[in-house]
């Protein structure tokens, strides 16, 4: 019998869903292991629960929610998102100019298939969310990581950027705050990167789903609202501000310069219309939420969960020798470096395997971020302080002793 192959398109496609170390940690897991797993953002896993505003806005829409909407999104939705943007500063978008999805992660991938021919050229950062990167691929572009620069607290390193410009370049992407380091850019670097964009005439894509998760004071600006005359994509949404990953709930708008990317304009309104519409009753939720912006403020702030929790983390990361870290400013994350040479650590996947198959704590390896070295992987800090302080406490355990072979 002939064997049904997967397409060659996803030969190239290093996006890591699976890989050995989930592998491995389902097979334990089917076995009658129990997992840690501080490997994915997801807050619904680990008991936070949703704002009341939002179940009941979603639940008493039920039954109005049948039927497909306008493939862009229902209006009420669509509006309260503009709202949004006009308190960012991002002006002159409208409702039209405003594309609702299932979570971010479709808008994404629609967003790369609306752009890029093959051969044509992506800036994305290295470390980075790997769904650009794989999405990107998918679509023909050849990605060109720039570098984050963790001795500058993981910001863009502008000089970097200007040398991997070409006249394939069609696009940068900025992922601010930052997954999986947890940086939070400043204006001047969000200048810098608009004025580059500027000078070469690429669109701007700006992933700043955790806008709303900071600490320490910091205050989050969309680069958008610093570069009116670009054309600029900004991607947000729901599911990490309002503990509602599953709800899968997205949006992207368009502002700045719509007349210079009209025809690409085109092509996302096909592809929105290709897949009818997002989820509905889903989107009963975007107007209520964006109504309540501070809802999960108390969770930030010294006393709050996800602040106590980076606390936490911290800690124990300090107490582990071989291990730095740069302290995360915003999300749940943070990307500690390993003394790769001190453990003789060749293979960062490797070394994440190793932990988990002593340990039974799961983590995700640098490399599944594309970062080149094998010296770093990320942990998601969402757990409860005591479940953390013991996952370090093994991981320091496991150290004590370990070489790579």
């Amino acid at each position: 019998m002939k064997e049904i192959s997967k397409s060659k398109k996803l030969n190239n496609v290093a996006y890591d869903v699976r890989g050995p170390v989930l592998d491995a940690a389902n097979a334990m897991e089917a076995a009658g292991a129990k997992i840690l797993k501080l490997n994915i953002g997801n807050p619904g896993a680990f008991r936070f629960e949703a704002p009341d505003c939002i179940l009941s806005a979603m639940s008493s829409s039920l039954p109005e929610s049948e039927g497909y909407c306008d493939s862009k999104g229902i209006l009420e939705a669509r509006e309260a998102i503009a709202a949004y943007d006009r308190k960012k500063g991002i002006e002159g978008v409208g409702v039209d100019d405003i594309y609702t999805g299932n979570g971010v992660s479709e808008l994404i991938v629609m967003c790369m298939q609306g752009l890029l021919d093959n051969g044509d050229e992506i800036l994305i950062p290295s470390p980075d969310y790997p769904l650009w990167t794989g999405a990107a691929t998918l679509s023909g572009g050849n990605v060109v990581h720039y570098v984050c620069d963790e001795k500058s607290d993981w910001i863009p390193d502008i000089a970097d950027i200007k040398r991997k410009i070409t006249q394939r370049t069609k696009a940068l992407v900025v992922i601010n705050p930052n997954n999986p380091t947890g940086a939070l850019y400043g204006v001047d670097v969000l200048e810098q990167l608009a004025q580059l964009a500027r000078e070469n005439n690429l669109i701007i894509f700006a992933d700043e789903i955790y806008d709303r998760l900071l600490m320490d004071g910091g205050t989050h600006t969309s680069i958008a609202a610093l570069a009116p005359d670009l054309c600029v994509v900004t991607l947000n949404g729901l599911s990490k501000s309002h503990l509602i990953a599953g709800y899968r709930c997205g949006w992207m708008s368009i502002s700045g310069n719509k007349e210079s990317a009209k025809s690409y304009i085109e092509g996302l309104n096909m592809l929105s219309s290709m897949r009818l519409c997002s989820n509905v009753p889903a989107q009963r939720a975007i107007k209520p939420a964006l109504e309540n912006l501070d809802s999960s403020d108390y969770l930030l702030k010294p006393g709050g969960r996800i602040y106590e929790q980076r606390e936490t983390i911290c800690r124990a990361l300090d107490k582990i020798d071989g291990i730095s870290y740069v302290r995360p400013k915003s999300a749940f994350y943070v990307f500690p470096k390993i003394d790769a040479k001190r453990f003789n650590i060749t293979s960062d996947e490797q070394f994440v395997l190793d932990f988990l198959r002593e340990k039974q704590v799961l983590l995700v390896h640098g490399g599944g971020f594309h970062w080149e070295a094998p010296d770093h992987f990320r942990i998601v800090y969402l757990p409860e302080p005591s479940i953390l302080e013991q996952s370090m406490e093994k991981l320091g355990d496991f150290l004590k002793t370990y070489r790579q072979a």
